[in-house]
């Protein structure tokens, strides 16, 4: 399986997912650059999976449709959705040229919030929900919610890949610095990811390992702590 970072907008990640001659689009939030990074590999975009409603991950869905793609997407935002073809819920899976991925049910950042686990792949695609170094602001769900889906990505293979929407490393490190500044790991990885956005390289894919030494909302210890972070770094000026 080959996927492939396409930037957006300011600094928004889609992704593209080849895999036996069929592709994926993952929240396409501009269809041009998508569509360009696909017929680049000379591939066809047959399908669009999209993590949650935000304009910035969807704004390229509907125009990628127009050239045959069929759109899968959070059962929970389908009013919020427009021309989704495919409803997804907690357990469903999907799958591109026979590699099957598991949907997660990961609220907190929008209601219906999703993320696509390819298990057997070690490989997991958050959208806004866990971030490298970070975690996605509390819009419409709650600091327990938020804890959970921690949780549940910190149990995961320490060598899974993690494919988030967007290039937040830098900002994010410098918090959590702030909030852990004694924690040696994250006093390295500010450094790498300083010298690697000076160099325009990019922070992503992570993996669950760093995320677990390094993000202070992986590293939560409850609900509490965590929203009191959450505060924080939405307040952090950095």
């Amino acid at each position: 399986m080959e996927i492939v970072r396409v930037p957006v907008l300011s600094d928004n990640y889609a992704w593209l997912i080849h895999h036996a001659g069929q592709t994926v689009a993952l929240d396409p939030g501009e269809a041009a650059p998508v569509a360009a990074a696909a017929a680049a590999r000379g591939g066809t975009i047959a399908q669009i999976w999209l993590t949650h409603w935000h304009p910035d991950h969807v704004g390229g869905a509907l125009a990628l449709k127009a050239d045959g793609a069929r759109v899968a997407g959070p059962a929970a935002e389908a009013d919020k959705i427009e021309g989704l073809d495919t409803l997804l819920a907690e357990g469903d899976t999907i799958s591109v040229g026979g590699a099957s991925a598991t949907v997660w049910s990961v609220p907190g950042h929008t209601a219906g919030h999703i993320a696509f686990h390819f298990d057997d792949r070690a490989t997991i695609f958050t959208g806004d929900t866990l971030f490298a170094m970070g975690c996605g602001r509390l819009f419409e769900g709650t600091a327990a919610q938020m804890h959970a889906n921690m949780r549940r990505f910190a149990a995961l293979p320490g060598d899974t890949r993690v494919y988030c929407g967007h290039e937040y490393t830098l900002s994010n490190a410098r918090y959590a610095a702030v909030a852990e500044p004694e924690n040696d790991a994250i006093i390295a990885r500010l450094a790498d990811v300083t010298a690697m956005r000076e160099q325009d390289e990019p922070t992503i894919p992570t993996t669950i390992a760093l995320e677990r030494a390094t993000n202070p909302f992986l590293r939560s210890v409850d609900a509490e702590e965590l929203a009191e972070r959450r505060a924080a770094k939405d307040a952090f000026k950095g």
